[in-house]
């Protein structure tokens, strides 16, 4: 596939419904994660104009900023700090309607207003989170909750 996305309106589902089908397509027979991330990160801002959109990997007890898309983040993240290092923690994805009200919520930037975060596996084990960002609130629902796993299984 060339490095190109028909970018689809309608409500979420069918951006969703359009978008996994190219991201599959754009990550198939690419062994590296990271250029595969990149990808991803760029692609789903894209489509939905999220205000960040990025990953986090497992690096020991932390998780260290990989490829993302939006303002500058921050770097590192200790287990079970913040919606990223508490989703890892957990090992389940986090919607957090207003990261405010979220206890321990890590402000990379104060434009952020609601969050989802979802865990990334490989072989049963988190290797990284999805983290995305929007600058309104109560932004995420259960149809990002689920497009966004399967997006994550890509990897």
């Amino acid at each position: 596939m060339a490095e190109t996305l028909q970018l689809t309106s309608g409500d979420k589902a069918t951006q969703y419904e359009a978008l996994l089908p190219q991201l599959s397509a754009l990550v198939a027979g690419e062994p590296d994660l990271i250029a595969n991330m990149a990808n991803l990160a760029a692609a789903l801002r894209m489509q939905f104009n999220f205000f960040w959109v990025g990953f986090y990997l497992v690096q020991g007890n932390e998780l260290v900023l990989g490829p993302f898309q939006g303002p500058v983040a921050c770097t590192r993240i200790a287990r079970g700090k913040g919606v990223c290092g508490t989703a890892w923690m957990r090992g389940k994805t986090l919607v957090v309607p207003d990261v405010d009200a979220f206890p321990g919520h890590i402000a990379c930037s104060s434009l952020s207003r609601s969050e989802i975060v979802v865990p990334i596996y490989k072989q049963g084990e988190i290797i990284a989170v999805l983290d995305v960002d929007s600058d309104q609130p109560d932004h995420f629902d259960e149809t990002d909750v689920t497009y966004l796993t399967q997006l994550s299984r890509l990897l």
